[in-house]
């Protein structure tokens, strides 16, 4: 890993852990594989921390430019994938 997580020095240390986890399951999604209720769980925490749409999208949109792993599409993939037990994204 070559890059930094888009973190806001405004967060709390624990908050800053739930987005690092979460960018972190979006990171084994697309290099390997992730448990979806892990992948599902990390986003609901990282909405606690990052409640509003538009800086959610603005966060994602850092990481993917600096990671290549879009956040919107693992996210949008466990969703939709109910029965599903493993997320990957690898292509």
């Amino acid at each position: 890993m070559d890059y930094s997580y888009p973190l806001d020095l405004d967060w709390s240390t624990e908050e800053m852990v739930q987005v690092v986890r979460f960018f972190e399951a979006v990171e084994q999604a697309y290099e390997t594989s992730v448990s979806r209720d892990d992948l599902i769980e990390a986003y609901r925490q990282f909405k606690t921390v990052v409640p509003s749409k538009a800086e959610e999208k603005t966060i994602f949109r850092q990481f993917e430019k600096a990671s290549s792993y879009s956040c919107y599409h693992a996210v949008k993939l466990a969703k939709e994938s109910p029965d599903a037990t493993k997320i990957s994204m690898k292509r």
